[in-house]
C-alpha cells in the first residue's frame, strides 16, 4: 500500500491483479485498485474530479479524466474516510498510476489539488 497527504487530505491505494478478469493471451490485463481518502484537516471538503496519468509498458501513457470518482463526488467532514475500488485494464503485464483529486474546501469555496501517489500494477509472476 502507499500513502501520500497533500493539505491535511490522506490517499491511500492498494492494488491487485484480477486473473478472473485477465485475458493475457488477448493483451487484456485487469488490475483492481482500493483508494482510501481520509480527512485529516479541519475543514469538510468535497472531491469534484480525477485526474489519471496511466502508463502501460506496451501502450505508453494515457490520461483519464472527469467528473468524482466512481460516479460520486463524496463530502468528507473532518476525520470521515472516503473508500472506493475501481479498475484499469491495460495491454501488457506491467504498468503503473499517479493522479489527483481536484477538492473544494466548503468552508471557503477554494478548491485544491490532492496528490494521488504512484503505484504499481504488476501481475505476481512478473514481480519475482
Amino acid at each position: 500500500m502507499v500513502t501520500q497527504v497533500t493539505q491535511g487530505i490522506k490517499i491511500s491505494v492498494q492494488s491487485k491483479y484480477e486473473a478472473a478478469h485477465s485475458r493475457p493471451l488477448q493483451g487484456y490485463i485487469v488490475f483492481s485498485y482500493t483508494i482510501s481518502i481520509e480527512n485529516k484537516s479541519n475543514v469538510t471538503v468535497q472531491l469534484l474530479r480525477r485526474h489519471w496519468h496511466i502508463f502501460d509498458t506496451l501502450a505508453g501513457w494515457h490520461e483519464v479524466e472527469g467528473e468524482g470518482v466512481v460516479s460520486m463526488q463524496p463530502l468528507l467532514y473532518p476525520g470521515e474516510e472516503y473508500q472506493y475500488e475501481s479498475f484499469c485494464p491495460l495491454m501488457s503485464e506491467a504498468g503503473k498510476m499517479h493522479g489527483s483529486y481536484l477538492m473544494e474546501n466548503k468552508k471557503d469555496g477554494s478548491t485544491f489539488l490532492v496528490n494521488i501517489p504512484i503505484f504499481e500494477l504488476v501481475v505476481p509472476y512478473r514481480s519475482n
